[in-house]
């Protein structure tokens, strides 16, 4: 999480110059992730292509395909597991990526620099959003999946299926937080794009990883989406490559160095507004 640097000319905090009390914080950030949550679902592009798409391509190959045999499971499950991946990074780097670009393009980071609400609150809320979006693409690729694709799915490989995912949006969330302070509002959706869907292909996540030319399946391994996929695959019974603490240990890192650029760009974008 970053800390926001008070502003020069920032209205003084109207708790006196004291710290928030956890109870004002608690419904600060209630109110801010509501707003959060109604901003998106008010911008249908936003709603509809992190939650459509992935369902969309899941019915198309595993309506398709589902019901041949992947290892140990079906390809319906299978695929259940990977474009549940493809979702939820997808709602991770934009819900941060694009609207942070696009707040701070409209201003409205400069107000909230100003105001006495804690910077946590913003990057808290922008969490709690990109969660619930991941959620719902989750909850909706599996119902998906088992009345149509004809996903086999326990009521425990599913609950471990959604934490698995929820938590390796983690990484994601914090990359995209990097991009929405390094790139302008024009420019953020094309270039996580670019390196968005050409990541989910090359990790497998669209097509088994196995059934990628070899030159893909040796980049795959150095991609956090490949990562995220191999764990959400273990919690099905597919059959992974490696290790479940080492695809963790690889996601880990890419929070850090995540986080490390995310610092950096913050401070610049901070220097470019206020010198």
């Amino acid at each position: 999480m970053l800390s926001t640097p008070t502003h020069p000319h920032a209205a003084p905090a109207a708790t006196g110059g004291r710290s928030m009390t956890v109870g004002r914080y608690l419904r600060t950030l209630g109110s801010e992730t509501g707003i959060e949550l109604l901003k998106n679902v008010r911008i249908p592009i936003f709603a509809v292509s992190t939650v459509a798409f992935p369902v969309m391509f899941y019915l198309i190959f595993g309506a398709t395909f589902g019901r041949q045999g992947a290892g140990p499971i079906n390809v319906a499950t299978y695929m259940l597991a990977t474009y549940g991946a493809f979702g939820v990074i997808g709602a991770s780097l934009f819900s941060f990526g694009v609207g942070l670009a696009v707040e701070r393009a409209q201003g409205w980071m400069r107000l909230k620099r100003a105001s006495p609400m804690p910077a946590s609150v913003t990057v808290l809320a922008k969490l709690a959003n990109a969660l619930a979006f991941a959620a719902v693409v989750v909850a909706a690729l599996m119902l998906a999946g088992v009345t149509v694709g004809g996903a086999h799915l326990s009521l425990g490989a599913a609950a471990a299926l959604l934490g698995v995912l929820l938590l390796g949006a983690l990484p994601f969330c914090v990359l995209g937080q990097a991009f929405g302070y390094a790139l302008g509002p024009n420019s953020a959706p094309v270039v996580l794009n670019l390196i968005y869907l050409p990541m989910a292909f090359a990790s497998g996540l669209w097509i088994p990883i196995h059934q990628l030319p070899g030159f893909v399946q040796a980049i795959a391994p150095y991609l956090p989406a490949y990562h995220l996929g191999q764990l959400a695959l273990s919690t099905v019974g597919a059959h992974v490559e490696g290790n479940p603490l080492g695809h963790a240990a690889a996601l880990l890192v890419t929070a850090l160095v995540a986080g490390a650029a995310a610092v950096v760009a913050y401070r610049r974008a901070s220097l470019a507004t206020y010198g």
